[in-house]
Parts: C-alpha cells; structure tokens; sequence
C-alpha cells in the first residue's frame, strides 16, 4: 500500500480531535504523513503529540467579509501548492469551499464531509444561492462528498452538486469504547442536561423556558446547562441560576463526568445539525434523550422507546415530553436509556465512518 500524504482542513481543532481522531490515528498507523490546518486550539499540542504536522490558519467562522474570505482561499491554494498532498479532507463549511476550490484547480484529490449547512444555506434566498453556486464550483472535481443526513444530501442532489459522488454516513459515528454504558443514577432528584455551543438555534431558550416551568411544578428535578456561550446569555444564565432554576457549568471537557449524574439529555434544537454528537454520546452511554424532530436528530432517537422527539421551537411540547420522562419508572428510564446504547451500537458506530474514509483514501 503506497504510503500518502494527507492535509486536513477544518475549522476549529475539537471538530478534528473529538469527533475523528479515529481517522487520524488510523492513518498515521498505516504510515501515512498527516497535516491538520486549523486555528489553534488546546487539542492541537495532543494532535502533534500522536504525530501531526500542524499548521496554524485564521478562519472567521461567521464572518461574511469578502477581503476576508478572498485571504482564506489564497491562504489554501497557496498551503496545497507547498505540502502537495496526495488528498484533502475537509470538515465544515469553509474549508469544504475553500478547500475545494483550491484543490480542484490545483487538481489533487480532495473528500468533503458536509457536517452541516448552516443557516444561511437552510433558508431559501439569496445567501443559499450564493452558497450553493460556491459549493457547486468547489465539488466539481471531488472525489467524494459524505453526508451525515439525507435532507443535506437531498439538497445537493435538487442543486446537481456531484451527484454521482455521493455517500451517506451515520454522522462522526460515537466511538463506544471511550462513550461506555454508564450506571444509572439512583438519585430521588431527576437531572437533566443542556450540553451544547450557548446560543439560540440550539434551543437553549426553550430548555430554560422549559426547566422553569419543570422546576416550580417538580422541585425534585435539576436543570443543568453545559457549553460556552457563542451568543450573548451570560446573563440570562447567571440570573436562573442565582433562582437556582439551573445550574450552569460552562464549557464542560469531559462530557462523560456531566453524563454520569444525569437522567436525560434534552436537545432542543433547530439549528441544521449534520448529526448531533451530544445525542450520540448521550445514547452511547445510556442516557435517554429527548430533542426535535428535524434531520441529523430524529435518526438517533426512537420515539418512546430510546426517548422523546419534539417538536421545534415549541416549549409546551418540550414541556409535555418532559412531564411523561418523568412519570417513568426507575426502571423505564434506564430501559430507555440501554436501548438507545444499542442503537448506536448497531447503527452509529465509529469504526463505520473510519473505514469508509480509508476505503475512500486508499482507492487508486
């Protein structure tokens, strides 16, 4: 097996090292020369430390400033004109164009996995048109394009985005050694967890809406928020929790530690998620969950049987939803949560997502 050179671009270090560090890993075990471009971030020291070869980027996430945008694309090209690699791999919405773009010109093999669109490519106008022409342009020439849920890929497909290029994977899959079967906690007080980026399309709005009502009618109940605020909630947050309607831990980096003492996972979003991680780590380890019925969350959880599904935006069905978890018996709970421990097992493991990219870079 030739022995390759691949570059990694992504656009914040733990979508590289939380969520496919199993493909790193791999390839370095097989011998191949592994470089990862991103902003720097804490787990690019443990990156390096595996055998990476790091090389720093500034990526304005959000940011639509064309100067800025302009830079990043000439930034790549001119980042694959000098490591030459033999592939490209890319995670999130920039690197995918940009990258793309150059390494379509620069005409060396390049896989993108769409991990999700982004609000502005959700909705219909004129930034989706935009968006889809640019992804157009960049997947011409792509060797695969992997989806994380069907509506994603659907819209690539009504827009004749690479069509024939297509793959469907089970998200970053949850790898189930590290995300074990966790003991369900006997507490009399029932725990629920919020575990995401703070900000209002992850429906942190509606869970606090939700926990206050919960909490004034159950009081054996807690409500615990966990993720660092990329809007502006500091306050709102801060002033529930000095009620002692939540319990706010910041931004939490061993996600199993929260999980143990919790009863349930509630994730209501609606924001365009590729696969939600938090629900897959939340069912690995056994905990039921509940969240809304829109793609990238609905194919994790089984309506009444692994948890609740919701729907969006909408806090009195959050609220219902909640209320029949905890009618539930100890052992109904803990029932749905090992049933969700099994889906996963069967559907959203790790090492399915490890080898198709391997299949994929390996191919001649």
């Amino acid at each position: 097996m030739k022995m390759k050179k691949i570059l990694i671009l992504v656009n914040h270090d733990v979508v590289i090292y939380n969520f496919r560090l199993e493909i790193v890993e791999r390839l370095l075990e097989e011998g191949h020369e592994v470089y990862v471009s991103c902003p720097y971030g804490s787990k690019i020291d443990k990156l390096i430390d595996l055998g990476c070869k790091y090389i720093d980027v500034e990526i304005d996430r959000h940011g639509m400033n064309i100067v800025s945008e302009i830079k990043l694309l000439t930034y790549y090209f001119r980042l694959l004109k000098e490591i030459k690699p033999d592939t490209v791999l890319s995670f999130t919405i920039k690197p995918n164009i940009y990258g793309g773009i150059a390494s379509r010109i620069l005409k060396i093999p390049y896989i993108a996995n769409i991990t999700g669109l982004g609000t502005a490519v959700e909705k219909k106008g004129l930034k989706q048109k935009i968006s889809m022409s640019l992804y157009k342009l960049a997947f011409k020439r792509v060797k695969r394009v992997f989806f994380q849920n069907t509506e994603n890929q659907q819209l690539f497909i009504k827009n004749n985005i690479a069509v024939d290029r297509h793959k469907l994977i089970p998200g970053s899959g949850v790898n189930l050694n590290r995300y074990s079967i966790l003991k369900y906690p006997q507490d009399e007080k029932i725990q629920f967890v919020f575990i995401s980026r703070i900000m209002k399309e992850k429906g942190v709005e509606e869970y606090l809406k939700a926990a206050e009502f919960i909490k004034n009618k159950y009081p054996q109940t807690n409500f615990h928020v966990c993720g660092f605020c990329e809007e502006n909630y500091e306050d709102t947050l801060n002033a529930l929790q000095d009620k002692e309607i939540i319990r706010y831990h910041g931004m939490v980096h061993n996600v199993e530690e929260i999980l143990k003492e919790s009863h349930c996972t509630i994730h209501p979003t609606f924001y365009p998620e590729g696969m939600s991680n938090v629900l897959l780590e939340s069912s690995a380890c056994a905990r039921p969950i509940i969240t809304t019925d829109r793609s990238g969350c609905r194919e994790i959880v089984e309506d009444g049987v692994t948890g609740y599904i919701v729907e969006q935006q909408n806090v009195k069905d959050l609220i219902e939803k909640i209320e029949l978890f905890l009618q539930l018996s100890y052992a109904s709970k803990q029932q749905m949560g090992l049933a969700g421990r099994k889906k996963v097992e069967q559907e959203f493991d790790r090492e399915i997502v490890v080898n198709e990219y391997l299949n994929v870079i390996n191919e001649e």
